[in-house]
């Protein structure tokens, strides 16, 4: 076997292996965010247990340190939910940031602007022509039919509702377009996302 076939093999090996870890470590993380909140509830719950059954065999000195104990579970329960939603949070796009992809999972394969490339996150680099390379998209437009199919796949990242029926957001260069998905009309423009 030559160089070039040994080289296809590994690469097709590698590809083969990289996409399936890189799915299980993006579920791994969901599980061990929504087990660790599932945690924070169950300790909040029994924490409260133990405080009636205490409150009820007398062992409190008085109402006030059964309330007051109470209430330090509550906020601590509150600062664990907020430290929580920061975390998410920081997760999300920022226009103030320009680096806010780094480190996503999505954004493994970006390594800045290509000549004559578009880069779509979960997608990674495609292929455009040439006239669209600094294209600036307009509200009313249409977007090519082979530029339709890099949808965004989690809008709430970017800051965006959920798109209406019939309506698609899509990765176009360094923007994310609405477009219409039966006919590709532009809808709406989100300009220099990363």
């Amino acid at each position: 076997m030559n160089r070039l076939t040994k080289a296809a093999l590994v690469a097709l090996a590698l590809s083969t292996t990289a996409v399936p870890m890189l799915v299980q470590a993006q579920d791994r993380d969901r599980r061990e965010y929504r087990q660790d909140r599932r945690d924070d509830r169950r300790d909040f719950r029994q924490e409260r247990r133990e405080d009636r059954r205490d409150w009820r065999d007398g062992r409190y000195d008085s109402r006030q340190d059964y309330r007051r104990d109470r209430r330090d579970d509550r906020r601590d329960y509150r600062d664990e939910r907020r430290d929580d939603r920061r975390d998410w949070r920081n997760d999300r796009w920022d226009r103030n940031n320009s680096n806010w992809w780094r480190g996503r999972s999505d954004f493994r394969g970006y390594n800045g602007p290509r000549a004559g490339y578009w880069y779509a996150p979960s997608y990674g680099y495609y292929r455009v022509e040439p006239r669209y390379s600094n294209y600036r998209w307009r509200t009313g437009g249409y977007l090519p039919y082979q530029y339709r199919n890099y949808y965004v796949r989690d809008p709430y990242v970017y800051g965006l509702r959920e798109a209406p029926r019939g309506y698609r957001y899509v990765h176009a260069g360094n923007d994310i377009l609405l477009i219409a998905v039966a006919s590709g009309l532009i809808a709406s423009v989100l300009s220099g996302v990363y």
